[in-house]
């Protein structure tokens, strides 16, 4: 049986570049209006790439956390990054 080589390619959920904690606390009147936000300001245009910026599979340039930390403190949540 051959195994898989683990690549770059095949990345896993980094709670260090995930904003999932963030986006939890979120009232969900609100979860359309972030996301739509974020991804605008990130320059996401896909599922997969949205699922890899919150689930931290892409790790945020430094101009991109900052951006996504202002957001979140729109709605008056400070502490975002983390899976849980």
């Amino acid at each position: 049986m051959k195994m898989r080589k683990e690549t770059k390619a095949s990345a896993k959920n980094n709670a260090e570049y995930s904003f999932r904690r963030g986006y939890m606390q979120l009232a969900q009147r609100d979860v359309p209006k972030l996301r739509e936000q974020l991804m605008r300001e990130l320059r996401i245009t896909t599922p997969n790439a949205w699922a890899a910026r919150v689930y931290g599979r892409t790790e945020p340039r430094v101009s991109e956390a900052q951006a996504i930390e202002n957001i979140f403190a729109e709605y008056g949540i400070t502490d975002v990054w983390g899976l849980e």
